[in-house]
């Protein structure tokens, strides 16, 4: 315990706290000390001071002194458990947002199997293989404990809610909502987020959501399935079809393309066919663009009003979809 908690305490220097809390102090002579005023008590004449190679603190007006531990109990009147607690969160390096992301990701994928209307959803979008949900990580936010999960494994609030995991109120920012993990290689990047009712918005966390998903995959593939959605691909994945990646939207990023890009392949573009045609036109503006960095291209056409998602949901099968492949012109 003594030589954990020095060790804790040179993580964090008295003096670099003390000036994180915005005290002034200037060098007492030529040696290690600095002073300044008393953070401890009102005074008018500098009588606190820091030995830097002690890591040690006297007042000559109060008659406090001691380490970071003692100030901290006397600054903000904690127990000595307490103001254990705090240098622990206050003195930890900064976490890495995927090694948090990661640890949210495991928990949602621990909550699926205990929430029927999450699997009875799963099932409704075509996706009833165990194995390849495990294989997926899909997972299950129905709200309101990933917050407390979290900060149990020592992650502050204020962390969580600049990763977009928490909300400004400290709720959980994913309700109701199925989820998938989007990585680059072994580091998740971001969450998305489905919502099993139709009262909810589908979303991202905030920040980049990285590439093309599990783009590692299928980087070394002559031939690569694009589609739009992440059920799109969650069902071919199902049905056998390794060799596919998702966008998460019609319009690629910069980098996204440039995966596309980065060797000779052929690209089956498998956009919605939707009623307005929107997906449709820009999988002909993409295959345009690709053909122009000297990549083939097919387009899948499915039958009206389909995604690959609504294909499988409504029957199809993978030996069918394989002659959908085939038949897909350029």
């Amino acid at each position: 315990m003594g030589e954990d908690l020095e060790k804790l305490k040179q993580r964090l220097p008295l003096l670099d706290y003390l000036r994180q809390q915005n005290w002034v102090a200037r060098p007492a002579g030529h040696g290690p000390e600095f002073v300044g005023l008393c953070p401890l008590h009102p005074e008018t004449r500098p009588s606190f001071y820091v030995n830097t190679r002690k890591n040690l603190f006297y007042c000559h007006g109060c008659g406090q002194g001691g380490d970071l531990l003692r100030f901290i109990q006397l600054s903000r009147q904690l127990s000595f458990r307490q103001s254990l607690a705090y240098l622990e969160q206050h003195s930890a390096p900064p976490a890495d947002p995927a090694a948090v992301l990661e640890q949210a990701a495991t928990f949602y994928q621990q909550q699926l199997d205990g929430y029927p209307e999450a699997l009875q959803y799963l099932k409704q979008r075509g996706l009833y293989d165990p194995a390849a949900i495990q294989e997926l990580r899909i997972g299950y936010a129905p709200g309101g404990s990933l917050r407390r999960h979290l900060t149990a494994q020592g992650y502050s609030c204020d962390l969580l809610q600049r990763l977009g995991l928490i909300n400004s109120q400290g709720c959980d920012a994913f309700y109701r909502r199925i989820i998938f993990p989007c990585c680059e290689g072994e580091r998740v990047v971001n969450l998305y987020g489905r919502s099993i009712t139709a009262a909810v918005a589908h979303r991202f966390l905030p920040g980049s959501k990285g590439g093309l998903y599990a783009w590692e995959q299928v980087q070394q593939c002559p031939q690569v399935i694009l589609v739009e959605g992440l059920f799109d691909y969650a069902v071919l994945w199902q049905a056998g079809f390794r060799h596919v990646t998702c966008s998460s939207g019609t319009h690629l990023n910069t980098r996204q393309f440039r995966q596309l890009c980065d060797c000779p392949r052929t690209v089956y573009l498998t956009f919605d066919v939707d009623a307005n045609g929107s997906g449709q036109q820009a999988a002909q503006q993409l295959a345009q663009r690709l053909r122009a960095q000297g990549i083939a291209t097919r387009r899948v056409l499915l039958p009206d009003g389909h995604d690959p998602n609504s294909f499988f949901v409504q029957g199809g099968d993978a030996r069918q979809f394989q002659s959908l492949l085939e038949a897909a012109q350029p």
